[in-house]
């Protein structure tokens, strides 16, 4: 029977597979499979080295027992002999650990760069500056991965010794434990993670949007900040218990892995879920409505949806939008809408949004009408 963790492992990943799945179903549904963009086939150049991360993940306890060449004294270390079954699980132990360091790197860097490429796409219209914010992005992402996988391969020379059991090779050489390498992909992680919370956050902070609706995007675009979080525990994981604490920190690589997987694929996906919510909460609604309209105590103007307010209920008691707080379309004419509102407008001057109409009254008064022009989604 397998181990809880390892339940918990597999839950994940098919969860993941799952969400990548539906992003990608709900893409081509959209523009088409000849038309998919890079940030479509990362994501599942990440899915890929997510189920080699989880098997590694899993086959440090199932074949290794948790054993690497770290957490053994220089004794102990001299009277194991090489036809001993731990010195075995102690090679293979860390030969696991290496692997899954490289299917971890791989996947988290291959989802950073699809959020990136998904970012490019977004500001396309935008003012130079805001590209500029992309495309520093990039040089990021590209530099810090090279650097990450320079600690991971480089660090211990000569390579064989990452699973050399006698003489010690020293701490650059415990594939499990390896502090060095644990703050330096703890750094390079965490920089990068908040750069990516940045840049839509600058966007969208300064945008003309409602706040309710400018929170919303900014808590949709800002899931990285619980990648971080797995990110930092688990290298205090692994720091505090050199011995124990590899396997237990595989575990938690495979959740901030999950979480990576979730919230890099969640903005693309969450129009489609909230098309299939949406006729739930009308059903409620309209079942509120004529529980109330019953009783003759109320209108459709006190019934709101998340993200309405009464100052956007129209005339009719219609709300001039349906799409309450986020709503992203990726087609081939409107894959930059945010809300019914394309992003090139968030930094447009009014001028180019308002036409201003002055007409000369028979009293000799002029009026100036200010006509504001907004974007709908594109429905059908």
């Amino acid at each position: 029977m397998l181990p809880p963790s390892a339940i918990e492992a597999w839950t994940y990943l098919a969860v993941g597979l799952v969400v990548t799945a539906l992003r990608t179903y709900f893409r081509v549904s959209q523009v088409g499979i000849r038309k998919l963009q890079v940030d479509d086939y990362l994501v599942w150049v990440a899915a890929i080295f997510y189920i080699a991360e989880t098997t590694a993940a899993y086959s440090v306890g199932a074949v290794a027992h948790g054993l690497a060449n770290n957490g053994i004294s220089d004794e102990a270390r001299r009277s194991l002999s090489p036809d001993d079954p731990e010195y075995h699980l102690r090679v293979i132990g860390s030969k696991i650990q290496l692997i899954g360091w490289s299917t971890y790197s791989v996947l988290l860097w291959a989802l950073k760069g699809s959020l990136l490429c998904l970012y490019l796409r977004l500001v396309s219209g935008l003012p130079r500056s805001s590209y500029n914010l992309v495309y520093i992005g990039f040089f990021l992402i590209i530099a810090t991965f090279l650097a990450l996988l320079g600690t991971i391969f480089l660090e211990c020379r000569p390579f064989h010794h990452n699973w050399q059991i006698n003489p010690d090779p020293g701490d650059a050489c415990y594939p499990a434990s390896s502090v060095r390498l644990l703050i330096v992909s703890l750094i390079l992680n965490v920089t990068t993670d908040i750069y990516l919370i940045a840049i839509p956050v600058s966007l969208l902070w300064n945008s003309t949007l409602k706040l309710t609706k400018r929170l919303g995007l900014v808590a949709l675009f800002s899931g990285s900040v619980f990648v971080i979080f797995c990110a930092i525990f688990r290298t205090v994981l692994m720091i505090m218990d050199p011995v124990h604490g590899a396997e237990t920190a595989g575990s938690w690589s495979v959740r901030e892995t999950f979480v990576a997987t979730i919230t890099t694929n969640l903005p693309v996906v969450f129009p489609l879920f909230k098309s299939w919510v949406r006729p739930v909460f009308n059903a409620l609604s309209s079942s509120a409505s004529l529980v109330k309209n019953s009783s003759g105590i109320s209108s459709i103007k006190d019934l709101y949806t998340f993200g309405r307010s009464p100052r956007n209920i129209g005339r009719r008691g219609v709300a001039p939008t349906p799409n309450p707080i986020t709503d992203i379309t990726f087609n081939e004419s409107e894959e930059r809408m945010v809300d019914g509102i394309a992003l090139q407008s968030l930094e447009r001057s009014r001028e180019s949004t308002i036409n201003r109409l002055s007409d000369i009254t028979g009293k000799g008064i002029r009026k100036d009408v200010e006509i504001l022009v907004t974007s709908e989604p594109v429905t059908g």
